[in-house]
């Protein structure tokens, strides 16, 4: 079957396309802007790759058409697609329906965490001989790429985004998978440009539950009022709640010595101790993803005793408190953080790791939601535990980033552009000094010209 994906570069039909041609199936695509690495990664799968969206990719006929949610009416291929008799459907549609039907599927959700938890639930089943197939939003460490999948497979993970499915179907495309196995992270405000407030995601998270089986299982983070609020709304689902803290009804939690940074800690099932993590990870936030991922690992099959020697070898995930580089004693980190939960999370997870010395927060406000302002109000609070805050403002950035700058005193500063922020970032680093670079996108390569700026410095 000759399978054509537009909008293939993404992370997610990238992943789809990568799966798609395992399966056996003849598979081309386009974007709009084709570039590694995913399209590095897709050429080397023997995949055709076209630049644009042109109606005259529809010729030679393809069988069905896969179309990512990037697309719209009025685009020359999706007008021609529709005048055609061409089948068509979504990347979730065509993965539940080709690949998932009759497969154990472990779905991870949630505002934050997703492609850690995935990534680390990947991995764990992995070790414990399972072979799963996985479609993660990044690249795990453990693995080569961000999705895998064989015929036969039994076991499936796959982070479970609540972002529209297409153009012609507004459900998040998490309904379409019908997990057995659900991992519920947390639920805050977001993807501003697709709902319109808290209540409309709590919408689509509570049609995800419906979708559970009764002898599926869920786990949830039992800290997150708003998951409480949306499983109230009705769960037909036996359930399992993880937290940093123990109590009552509390399946996972964890036990660490007080300020610890996490990288050691107890497992707690129903209070009683069932054995130590000791990883490379930081943080309370990837702790409790591990409670998680344990759970879910557990209803699969796995001992938790097996997960955890598991997790002591999981190696983390691209962009995630990712390591970039190091000169004159500098370091430069990556992170995907782009909410001010996340944002704040990560502050704090490296503080654990580097104590006293100075971390130095550069934001890009990349996101739909931060370009429309939504979280203005609690961005400057999210950057305050930084020694020193950079944010990034281009042009079209839409609200004044100077006054969220402003309630963090003298600390911070605006960059209006790239080079202004190499330049002031390298001009104002010292040995010792953490660089901490926040952003959901490539943020113009800052990482590396960063680094090279540091280096002619020397």
């Amino acid at each position: 079957m000759h399978v054509h994906i537009l909008g293939i570069c993404g992370t997610f039909m990238g992943g789809i396309a990568a799966i798609a041609k395992a399966a056996g199936h003849r598979v081309t695509g386009s974007d709009k802007n084709v570039y590694p690495p995913m399209s590095t990664q897709l050429e080397a799968l023997g995949i055709e790759l076209i630049s644009g969206f042109d109606a005259e990719q529809l010729k030679p006929r393809p069988d069905v058409v896969v179309v990512g949610n990037v697309m719209t009416r009025g685009v020359p291929v999706i007008e021609a697609l529709l005048d055609s008799n061409i089948p068509y459907t979504s990347g979730p549609d065509w993965l539940a329906k080709e690949v998932l039907s009759g497969v154990h599927v472990l779905g991870v959700a949630g505002t934050h965490g997703k492609t850690t938890t995935s990534s680390m639930l990947a991995w764990i089943l992995d070790y414990a001989g399972l072979a799963p197939g996985f479609l993660i939003g990044g690249v795990p460490g453990n693995f080569s790429s961000s999705a895998r999948f064989a015929p036969g497979t039994k076991h499936f993970v796959i982070e479970a985004d609540e972002y529209d499915t297409a153009f012609f179907d507004k459900r998040a495309k998490f309904v379409h998978y019908h997990s057995r196995t659900l991992i519920l992270n947390n639920l805050e405000f977001d993807h501003a440009d697709i709902y319109e407030n808290l209540g409309a995601i709590q919408k689509q998270f509570h049609h995800l539950v419906r979708t559970v089986p009764a002898s599926g299982r869920i786990l949830w983070n039992a800290g997150d009022e708003n998951l409480k609020a949306t499983l109230a709304m009705g769960a037909w689902t036996p359930r399992e709640a993880f937290a940093r803290d123990g109590g009552n009804d509390i399946t996972w939690s964890l036990d660490q010595p007080q300020g610890a940074d996490f990288s050691k800690f107890v497992v707690l099932e129903a209070g009683r101790p069932v054995g130590t993590v000791r990883w490379n990870l930081l943080g309370a936030h990837n702790a409790e993803n591990a409670l998680a991922a344990i759970g879910a690992a557990r209803h699969a099959g796995v001992p938790v005793a097996q997960s955890i020697a598991a997790l002591a070898e999981f190696k983390g995930v691209k962009r995630r408190m990712e390591l970039r580089g190091e000169v004159r004693g500098i370091s430069v980190y990556d992170d995907f953080a782009h909410h001010p939960t996340a944002i704040a999370s990560t502050i704090d997870g490296l503080r654990r790791k580097v104590g006293n010395k100075r971390i130095v927060a550069v934001l890009e406000p990349r996101s739909a939601t931060m370009k429309m302002g939504v979280h203005r109000e609690t961005l400057g609070p999210s950057l305050s535990a930084a020694d020193a805050v950079w944010m990034f403002a281009p042009p079209d950035l839409g609200w004044d980033a100077g006054a969220v700058v402003a309630t963090l005193g003298g600390k911070a500063r605006v960059a209006r552009s790239l080079d202004e922020l190499v330049a002031g970032l390298a001009g104002n680093s010292a040995t010792g000094d953490q660089v901490l670079i926040m952003s959901n996108g490539g943020f113009g390569g800052l990482h590396g010209k960063l680094l090279e700026a540091l280096a002619r410095d020397n």
